[in-house]
């Protein structure tokens, strides 16, 4: 697999500000296209910019153009989701001169039904290899790439992950539970163009089904634990699998925000609605 100048241009990496992001994820490290590289700038990715939907709740549209994204990233150094933080990743890997392809998933969570196609992953090659990379999945995300062959489990912070073929077209990425794997997303090798993700896109920030349009979610990883708030409910869990979870008052939505790396104004504070709201406040 081998990245072209047309799609990079279709991709606009060219325009990505390479030194600003790795100071924004605070990456001083080499910069070659090896395995190496790959691992810490994911891990120094998904640890420095945070997952969250909070411009969806203030009625504000999603931006995934190239220039959009580095905007509120990197100089508002805000957070987002998987279309935001998987393009801005994909660009960084091509400028540094990785092979990148964007691919689509469905994502499952153990949920039977079939889901569409809306939840964007990569298929990064290093070295002789091929990885599975995803800085933008939230959750239960991975917190470094695995690799892409059946059946390799992956340690990396308290959980265990696992890629596992179900046809000959479609894989599965599954994470460790108690009681066995939990199927997290299914994807194919298929890489998908900038059109495709427009059109998930706006399903995913506009329609009254998606998960991201009926409530607050945002998360921060750390490399010992995970702290996510989904409307007022804060749950963090830590490596050795203990979980809290408690409430947040308005008072602290403020200070708690901060603490998962996002900053808003009053203002913006103010358009998150009530404790419990389950609809757009923004206009």
């Amino acid at each position: 697999m081998k990245t072209t100048f047309r799609e990079m241009a279709e991709w606009c990496s060219e325009e990505l500000d390479v030194d600003a992001y790795l100071a924004r994820i605070g990456y001083g490290g080499p910069t070659g296209a090896t395995e190496e590289v790959l691992r810490g700038l994911h891990r120094a990715h998904v640890t420095s910019i945070p997952f969250e939907n909070l411009d969806i709740v203030m009625g504000r549209e999603i931006r995934i153009d190239l220039p959009g994204i580095q905007e509120k990233l990197l100089l508002r150094q805000r957070g987002g989701y998987c279309f935001e933080h998987n393009l801005l990743f994909a660009a960084l890997l091509e400028r540094l001169g990785f092979a990148v392809a964007r691919l689509a998933a469905r994502v499952r969570m153990g949920n039977a039904r079939v889901l569409p196609s809306t939840h964007m992953t990569l298929n990064v090659s290093a070295g002789v290899d091929s990885w599975l990379a995803d800085v933008g999945f939230g959750g239960e995300g991975l917190l470094e790439p695995v690799p892409l062959a059946e059946g390799v489990t992956s340690e990396q912070g308290g959980r265990a992950y696992q890629l596992a073929r179900e046809t000959e077209r479609e894989w599965v990425l599954r994470s460790s539970r108690p009681h066995g794997w939990l199927d997290l997303y299914s994807f194919t090798l298929e890489p998908r163009r900038h059109a495709d993700y427009f059109v998930a896109n706006y399903y995913t920030s506009t329609h009254p089904r998606s998960p991201f349009t009926g409530r607050m979610v945002a998360q921060r990883v750390e490399p010992d634990r995970r702290l996510s708030l989904i409307d007022r409910d804060l749950v963090e869990s830590d490596a050795s699998g203990e979980v809290n979870e408690r409430e947040v008052s308005d008072a602290e939505l403020g200070t708690l925000l901060r603490r998962l790396g996002i900053v808003l104004a009053p203002k913006e504070l103010g358009l998150l609605g009530p404790p419990g709201s389950k609809c757009f406040t923004g206009t």
